[in-house]
């Protein structure tokens, strides 16, 4: 299906209620291509997230600077 759509002052478009019942998810990923616009819908229940470091449970809640981090997970990477 192919439709027009309006930005409004503000930049924002709507997505027709059709398409948005295609997915589960009120988030979207847009990129710009080419010269044009690819929205994808981001369905966050497919995301698999892990911890790699909790300041509470690995360092009595202190945290770390992002460079000691990444020091520590490439010792650790080899």
């Amino acid at each position: 299906m192919t439709t027009i759509v309006k930005a409004t002052t503000k930049g924002q478009i709507t997505l027709p209620i059709a398409w948005r019942r295609l997915f589960n998810t009120n988030r979207y990923i847009v990129t710009e291509r080419n010269n044009k616009l690819e929205i994808k819908p981001l369905e966050l229940d497919r995301v698999q997230e892990y911890t790699v470091f909790d300041a509470l449970r690995d360092n009595k809640g202190k945290g770390i600077d992002a460079e000691d981090l990444l020091r520590i997970l490439e010792k650790i990477n080899g």
